[in-house]
């Protein structure tokens, strides 16, 4: 019964606070760079929050661990960046056509390295300035989108302890604050 509170606590915050931030794209004036700040703003908050306060606590106290293998593993909860990945999934089937995900210059699953060639420069963008996205359009299909790649940290030993020990990884010497990818975001832009 804990695991399904605090599961649930934990999508509708991610959710309701994305939708919202999703929303502001359809506001006249509201340039798409601010838009995908405030979504940046509100995914990174939910990401630091449910790493320090949820895994690490639990962790700590005896409970459950974060584990790659949660759906399989009984009493264990998603690692952060696989967290990350399912509130995209979910926020992606309300229709909005908001897109996220994190990628990385040393991805431990290949499937999360850059997709392409201007992914690779953004990542290579932010880790030398990660106080700045890397931005761009791109055209898929019908649809132009805005794309912001922003700097994705270390922000908890636990991150660059996992990096650092998994058998896949191929950099092994994350320290703290270090940034360890991307976060992609990409909004439909008006036709």
């Amino acid at each position: 019964m804990r695991w399904r509170l605090i599961r649930t606590v934990v999508a509708v915050m991610v959710f309701s606070s994305f939708t919202m931030a999703a929303r502001a794209a359809d506001l006249p004036g509201i340039p798409p760079e601010t838009v995908t700040d405030y979504i940046h703003a509100v995914i990174e908050a939910d990401r630091i929050f449910y790493t320090i306060h949820i895994v690490e606590r639990l962790q700590k106290e005896g409970g459950a661990p974060a584990a790659e293998n949660w759906r399989t593993e009984k009493k264990t909860l998603p690692l952060p960046a696989q967290f990350l990945a399912e509130a995209s999934d979910l926020s992606s089937k309300t229709g909005t056509k908001v897109r996220y995900r994190l990628i990385s210059l040393w991805p431990i699953n290949p499937h999360n390295g850059p997709y392409d060639e201007a992914e690779k420069k953004g990542l290579e963008a932010v880790r030398e300035h990660p106080e700045r996205s890397a931005t761009s359009t791109i055209k898929i299909g019908d649809q132009t989108y805005f794309k912001a790649i922003y700097a994705d940290r270390a922000v908890s030993q636990s991150c660059v302890g996992c990096h650092n020990a998994h058998p896949h990884s191929p950099k092994k010497d994350f320290k703290m604050d270090d940034v360890m990818g991307g976060l992609v975001i990409e909004i439909p832009l008006e036709k």
